[in-house]
């Protein structure tokens, strides 16, 4: 009795109430408002302090580079004229100023004419061409090669032979940062192998401009990054001593300067990073910051030497300001609040 008719009756209800609330929605739409609870964003951004202290920076650079065989050094002519000897033989090893051959110049000479004055009788008498013989030297101690031959027609700077030395050297590349850290390097460099033998003193730096790059790149492609494009290379002579193979990768390691007890700040506070510079200065809890302008002297890449404008314990915000930056987000304006910025 209770299944046939109680349980079907009760299904019937349940639809219709169903049926009822599906029309509402339809025709009223759901209640989705929110009731205000009062609470506002309460995050602020609070820009990090530190004070200027004293330590002692050493502007050590290290540079990643490899072993290089010295180029040949050309042995150029110094004189117009023909290859009247060749005093070296090619692939014998010369010593430097090992005459390697001469060149022979004649340049002709206007004849004598001579008058008689008591016949009038001309005579007129040739001369010898005036000749000139030089010798080219090997540049540098080496290998020769030397591909000219006897009565070859040469003139004033034909290369007539190429010298190799033999010699290898490390070289690397330098990022902008690292060529402002490495004006007025010292002469040596201390250099480590990569599976070679001990570190050694490299000697004879020399920093020099990198090779132009990106001729005839797509244009509209990414620009690089300008801190991380090359734009010097710094090279130093391997020790005769010291075994090496063209190839070997190698890290430079070139201190320039040490600085002790010397007022310091981190790099992340200044805005500059070679002489001159600007930080902010926080006189007063709650002031507004003031920019100043200090001299700057070494750096390690972490901490700078302030040279000038900055006496110890004075406090500096540890990061330049951004325009446009979090410093600018009100996090009391709904607006404008970014959970990133604010905290929440």
């Amino acid at each position: 009795m209770v299944r046939r008719h109680v349980f079907p009756a009760l299904r019937l209800l349940v639809w219709a109430v169903i049926a009822v609330a599906l029309v509402k929605i339809a025709f009223t739409g759901a209640d989705v408002s929110t009731q205000a609870t009062g609470a506002s964003p309460t995050g602020a951004v609070v820009d990090r302090i530190v004070e200027a202290t004293t330590g002692t920076v050493t502007n050590a650079v290290t540079v990643r580079g490899s072993v290089v065989a010295d180029p040949s050094v050309p042995a150029r002519a110094t004189l117009a004229g023909t290859v009247s000897k060749v005093l070296a033989a090619d692939g014998q090893r010369v010593d430097a100023g090992t005459p390697l051959l001469e060149v022979r110049q004649e340049t002709p000479q206007e004849p004598l004419t001579r008058t008689d004055p008591t016949t009038g009788a001309t005579t007129v008498t040739e001369r010898k061409p005036k000749v000139v013989v030089q010798q080219v030297t090997a540049p540098v101690a080496g290998t020769l090669s030397l591909p000219t031959l006897k009565d070859q027609v040469v003139a004033v700077g034909d290369t007539v032979g190429q010298v190799a030395p033999g010699t290898l050297s490390v070289t690397g590349t330098l990022t902008p940062d690292q060529q402002y850290r490495l004006v007025g390097a010292p002469a040596e460099a201390q250099v480590t192998l990569k599976g070679g033998p001990a570190p050694f003193t490299c000697t004879g730096v020399r920093i020099g401009t990198a090779t132009p790059a990106g001729a005839g790149a797509d244009p509209a492609a990414e620009p690089a990054d300008p801190a991380a494009t090359p734009s010097g290379t710094v090279t130093c002579a391997v020790p005769a001593d010291v075994t090496a193979f063209p190839g070997l990768g190698a890290d430079l390691e070139i201190v320039n300067g040490t600085a002790a007890d010397a007022v310091v700040v981190p790099v992340t506070a200044v805005q500059g990073t070679v002489q001159r510079g600007n930080v902010w200065v926080v006189a007063d809890e709650g002031a507004e910051p003031e920019e100043r302008a200090i001299g700057l002297g070494l750096t390690d890449g972490e901490v700078v030497q302030v040279t000038e404008g900055l006496a110890v314990g004075d406090r500096v915000l540890e990061f330049i300001p951004v325009p446009g930056g979090a410093g600018d987000v009100d996090c009391t304006d709904p607006a404008q609040y970014d959970p990133a910025v604010c905290g929440g």
